[in-house]
């Protein structure tokens, strides 16, 4: 039987976020925004527009607005830094470091532009680490949601979690899939397609590959298991076990690194609980390049057609 999911529109999920943000700064007046000289990329304008004084343009100063932040929290604040992945995390690893996590200051950093699919900007703007450096601090919630209606539901959803968070989206338009009123909940991982054959379970822009590929499957008579993992931390780790003991194999999709992603999480769970044939679609230790996003998404293997691969081939690994 031929699996089928209904699409809403296409969107960016960094509008999600957006949308998100500005629908708290009406319901909440402790939230405030912070951006480093990128408002229009983040799409924080409305939230600007509208709330002025818990507004802070702090320009091109990222380390500064991680400190900034952490201060506002001791009085009460709930600070959204916004600016690109890689001035995110890479840029301010100390000050995330030093000033948020080992603290436990309620900061949400939220990184949009991540991965490949930034596309022309290039190497130096795609970060595909930042995953891995984020869910190694100790207090970090690390969230990767899949559609613009995940993504806002997400920004809501960490305004009244308690302690650090990073909220990774991007640029592209992708599919929606999501229900806008679903029910988010931080460490519980959704099922999107049920399937007996071998599960794939996938985080942001790769969980739409992801479903290309069950539909495609299911064309061959492989019935694929989908598992969106919006959080990568605290990881859902019983939604891995269900899955994999009615399956038996499992592929991993991210548009990250395979060093220290989505798919190095779900092998620690495996390998402590149920060692299970394990395929990963990720970067491969290498930086990417000024392209498209579908150019670069299919050079560097993230591709539908390499979810597709790896779940052949991990089922001829099935005892």
């Amino acid at each position: 039987m031929e699996k089928h999911i209904e699409v809403t529109g296409e969107k960016d999920t960094r509008s999600g976020f957006g949308e998100g943000l500005h629908e708290l700064g009406k319901e909440n007046k402790n939230v405030v925004g912070l951006c480093a000289d990128l408002t229009g990329s983040l799409k924080m304008n409305a939230f600007q527009d509208d709330f002025p004084d818990r507004f802070f343009q702090v320009g091109i100063a990222e380390a500064n607005m991680m400190g900034i932040a952490a201060g506002m929290t001791i009085g009460g604040k709930i600070p959204f830094t916004g600016t690109f992945a890689n001035f995110s995390t890479g840029r301010v690893y100390d000050q995330i470091r030093q000033s948020i996590a080992y603290s436990q200051k309620n900061v949400k950093i939220c990184a949009s532009h991540a991965g490949l699919t930034l596309g022309e900007d290039g190497a130096t703007h795609q970060i595909l680490e930042d995953i891995g450096m984020m869910k190694m601090l100790p207090n970090m919630t690390v969230i990767v949601p899949a559609d613009f209606n995940q993504t806002k539901l997400a920004t809501k959803a960490i305004a009244t979690h308690e302690g650090p968070v990073y909220l990774r989206f991007g640029r592209p338009k992708v599919p929606i899939f999501t229900e806008a009123n679903a029910d988010f909940k931080i460490g519980k991982a959704d099922v999107v397609f049920k399937g007996k054959d071998v599960s794939i379970i996938a985080c942001g822009h790769l969980v739409w590959k992801a479903i290309e590929a069950a539909q495609e499957l299911s064309k061959e008579g492989i019935d694929a298991e989908v598992i969106n993992m919006h959080t990568i931390k605290p990881l859902d780790e019983k939604a891995i076990l269900d899955t994999i003991a009615k399956t038996g194999c499992v592929v991993t999709a991210e548009e990250h690194m395979l060093n220290g992603g989505l798919g190095d999480s779900v092998a620690q769970v495996l390998s402590r609980n149920n060692p299970t044939p394990h395929e990963y679609v990720g970067v491969n230790d290498t930086f990417g390049e000024s392209g498209t996003p579908d150019e670069l998404m299919t050079k560097y293997n993230i591709d539908t057609t390499d979810i597709i691969k790896a779940t052949k081939k991990v089922m001829s690994r099935k005892a």
